[in-house]
């Protein structure tokens, strides 16, 4: 099954640039900037990436991210990440970027995204990887902040396809983001948002409902209400499921007793994503094997997470169709 996951052509939807952030190259571009961390080794940082909830992962995750700095920093995280993905055969990814991370603390909104979006043209070029960028809003801010991240994002359109939301979900419902989500659709971006990783399926509900929300990241616990189960159904709305993240945070400490099978079951769509894997323990390719084995999962059963991840993608129909036969190609001369 691992040669069959390695090869099979995949996207990734549900990855945070910044949760790539390897200790490696975070002690490097540190060291680069002269910012200082507080860990004296590599091993040592590594060890701090235990976790016992979604906050006690964003503390590391914001200090982390202080060490980047330039431009140049911005396109090292995302060009580093996109050479994992053509070892996995990840044949597109969609990225989520949180600039107010960045913003906050002094550094500018063209830093951070003509540094990414650098990094995805010239990973096109190389190997041949498509990517689009989601700007997510941190849900622990102000809906003001969020609307001057929104205004500072307009002269990037271009390189922008939709917006979510992420960080801390416990009280920071998406209600709160109703307007800033309405006038981000105003101005053509795509709205997306994590809902039921922590929080109940209420706040799924006021995802879809309230946000308008095209695809839904994690949503384990729509599962506790039958009724926003046929919604999501009836929507067509797909779950971009990350199960290496949802164990390191305690979300579902036992992989063999994940929902992803019972979610595939029902009739949810499910696509399998690594979220941010420099803390979590495994990228996309790892996340596929883990849950593999510990739900026992067919390589039917991949095919269909796989064939998920380009269908419920924001590429075009062309472009999605080039991938599908790709992958039906696979399928078939290794099922």
């Amino acid at each position: 099954m691992q040669d069959f996951i390695k090869n099979l052509p995949k996207a990734e939807l549900h990855l945070h640039i910044e949760g790539t952030f390897e200790p490696e190259l975070l002690f490097e571009i540190a060291k680069r900037n002269q910012i200082g961390i507080p860990y004296a080794t590599v091993e040592e940082l590594r060890k701090a990436y235990q976790f016992d909830c979604l906050q006690d992962f964003l503390d590391i995750y914001y200090r982390g991210a202080n060490a980047l700095q330039t431009e140049q920093d911005f396109y090292d995280l995302t060009f580093a990440y996109l050479q994992k993905c053509n070892i996995q055969n990840v044949r597109h990814t969609e990225i989520m970027f949180d600039p107010q991370t960045h913003t906050d603390r002094g550094i500018t909104f063209e830093t951070v995204i003509n540094g990414i979006s650098r990094a995805c043209d010239d990973a096109k070029k190389k190997f041949g990887i498509t990517s689009l960028l989601i700007m997510s809003y941190l849900r622990h801010l102000s809906e003001e902040a969020c609307f001057k991240t929104l205004e500072q994002s307009l002269p990037f359109k271009d390189k922008i396809k939709a917006v979510g939301l992420d960080s801390s979900e416990k009280g920071n419902p998406p209600s709160k983001f109703q307007r800033v989500f309405e006038a981000s659709v105003k101005e053509g971006y795509i709205p997306l948002a994590h809902a039921g990783e922590e929080g109940s399926a209420e706040y799924v509900w006021e995802a879809i409902d309230l946000l308008g929300i095209k695809r839904i990241d994690h949503g384990n616990n729509s599962l506790q209400d039958p009724e926003l189960v046929k919604e999501i159904i009836k929507r067509d709305l797909a779950l971009t499921v990350c199960p290496l993240s949802n164990k390191a945070l305690k979300v579902q400490e036992d992989l063999t007793k994940h929902p992803l099978k019972k979610m595939m079951d029902i009739g949810l769509k499910v696509t399998v994503n690594s979220d941010d894997p420099a803390y979590f323990g495994g990228q996309v390719n790892k996340n596929y094997e883990e849950i593999q084995k510990a739900l026992n999962l067919s390589k039917e059963d991949l095919y269909v997470l796989a064939r998920n991840s380009f269908e419920y993608s924001l590429l075009d129909q062309v472009t999605k169709e080039k991938y599908l036969k790709e992958l039906e190609t696979y399928y078939d001369k290794n099922k």
